[in-house]
């Protein structure tokens, strides 16, 4: 191995003792490729084992904690104990290959495909759809709802433990249920969910508590708890960098594996709410990182992009359309072989990439998305 990348493969041992082998993460990435009754498939499990062999730890596609929850078509679910043998599969099949396994878990809430959730009942935080035109009115949430919900993220974080994952990943980033509570575009309540940003707080927190419980009771040894979040949102009203840092310095408090940002450029800048020309994780990283480990992430390719990002001071680099492009990259550079990474999607590709063909219909059929596609 060329020695100036060694500090990528440095090991990192979490709080709990949980050791990985590098520093590097597969990125969560919805693939869309499950069966309609919420099991994996068996090209999803070849999938993930494809990519698990070199990486230290690798987070999965999101599971819905709930059936109005499913926010993805051909989406796995995490909802029902019926479910656990098949998420078993998918974690073994992860581990047999030397990653740790995280599971992704979360409510899609107002995004959700109305066709994919029970009667067509979409729910969020308040009755205010996404912007954008024909997006669907969501039914606000009721005290009880919201609580039942709450101990449905516990349910899927025993569920997780259950089938032998290594931890989970509370997804509260992208614009779903998780952040809808956060965002003061979203969250217009006046009751204890809801109001300032104090309260907006109320349910990420909540969920973080209620699922720090339930491994706290059932998990035999050290179980990983991340959280992952968007610094930002486009929209007015929508969470600010302000907003952020009073989240994650609530995040720090409560004794978390790590912190994973969720952002389509690692190197991208604040919008509004602070005065900075950072990077956004950069500030995240001063703010919280001697704390609680940040994962950074957002289109980082080659080892030297790898390198770059790390030397911030995050604790893991996350890479997700990379992955995918090259499930050998870790390898390539622990061989010295760095120069034979590819960095486009070959379309020719498809079977030696063990990618699912709903997946691969995506990547092809997106422009720009995928270097290599226009």
């Amino acid at each position: 191995m060329n020695s100036k990348f060694e500090p990528l493969f440095e090991t990192l041992t979490f709080k709990n003792g949980i050791q990985l082998k590098n520093r590097i993460v597969m990125a969560p990435m919805t693939n869309w490729s499950s069966n309609p009754d919420g099991t994996v498939t068996e090209a999803e499990v070849n999938y993930y084992a494809r990519r698990s062999s070199g990486v230290g730890l690798v987070i999965t596609a999101c599971t819905y904690v709930t059936a109005n929850g499913k926010g993805f078509h051909g989406e796995f679910g995490g909802d029902r104990d019926e479910l656990i043998p098949s998420l078993q599969k998918l974690a073994t099949a992860i581990k047999e290959q030397g990653a740790k396994a995280i599971l992704q878990i979360f409510h899609g809430g107002r995004q959700v495909p109305p066709e994919l959730v029970p009667d067509g009942d979409i729910v969020s935080a308040s009755n205010i759809p996404a912007e954008g035109n024909g997006k669907p009115v969501p039914r606000e949430l009721s005290d009880q709802e919201v609580n039942s919900i709450i101990r449905d993220f516990g349910e899927t974080t025993r569920r997780a433990i259950e089938a032998g994952f290594d931890g989970v990943e509370i997804h509260g980033a992208n614009g779903y249920l998780i952040q809808q509570f956060f965002s003061p575009h979203s969250n217009r309540r006046n009751d204890r969910w809801g109001g300032n940003l104090e309260k907006r707080l109320t349910f990420p927190i909540a969920v973080v508590n209620e699922v720090k419980r339930v491994v706290a009771e059932n998990a035999k040894g050290p179980f990983i708890v991340g959280y992952r979040f968007s610094p930002e949102e486009a929209e007015t009203p929508g969470i600010t960098m302000a907003d952020t840092l009073v989240l994650i310095d609530e995040l720090a408090k409560k004794d978390l594996d790590y912190l994973h940002v969720s952002l389509q450029d690692f190197w991208s800048t604040p919008r509004r709410g602070v005065d900075d020309t950072r990077s956004r994780i950069e500030i995240i990283q001063e703010r919280v990182g001697n704390k609680v480990p940040v994962i950074g992430v957002g289109s980082i390719y080659t080892p030297d992009e790898a390198l770059k990002a790390f030397q911030t001071g995050v604790a893991l680099i996350a890479l997700g359309r990379e992955m995918i492009i090259d499930p050998d990259w870790v390898q390539k550079v622990q061989e010295g072989k760095e120069n034979e990474i590819t960095t486009e999607i070959n379309k020719d590709n498809q079977e030696q990439l063990v990618i699912p063909d709903p997946l691969w219909q995506a990547i092809t059929h997106t422009p720009g998305w995928f270097p290599g596609i226009q």
